[in-house]
């Protein structure tokens, strides 16, 4: 079931986050998809929606994000948080390839974020390397 987000706070969220995906940082005008308001911390396990818990998100990265906050790492028994963009600072989680078509995970988070949200899917490779052509791509942010 979804939530009522008013018209401002949605302005307030796309203002904050600069029209791009709150996880990988791509500008949503150079992508075909609508991006969406997503709950940092789910509504599942009780996350406001107020701005502090609100980023815009592409449709997959918010689909395999789920209602999870945290992960598992493979061979590990305990979990690591998943990236919060409004508390974690980007460049400290992750890093683009020296081609910058992949994300680099710095840190557990940024590696169990880019895992789970499938953020170096193959389709994306190849588009990157479109926007990199383009000069459109890294993200500036």
């Amino acid at each position: 079931m979804s939530v009522y987000i008013s018209a401002e706070l949605r302005r307030q969220v796309r203002a904050a986050f600069r029209d791009c995906c709150a996880y990988y940082k791509t500008a949503e005008h150079l992508t075909v998809a609508i991006f969406e308001i997503e709950h940092i911390v789910p509504r599942a396990l009780a996350g406001p929606t107020e701005l502090g818990n609100l980023c815009l998100a592409c449709p997959t990265c918010n689909r395999y994000k789920s209602d999870r906050i945290v992960g598992v790492p493979a061979g590990e028994s305990v979990g690591t948080p998943l990236f919060h963009p409004h508390r974690d600072d980007w460049k400290q989680h992750f890093a683009w390839s020296n081609d910058c078509t992949q994300l680099i995970g710095l840190t557990k988070t940024g590696e169990l974020t880019i895992e789970l949200l499938r953020m170096n899917r193959s389709q994306l490779i190849r588009v990157r390397r479109i926007w990199v052509a383009m000069d459109e791509h890294p993200p500036k942010a």
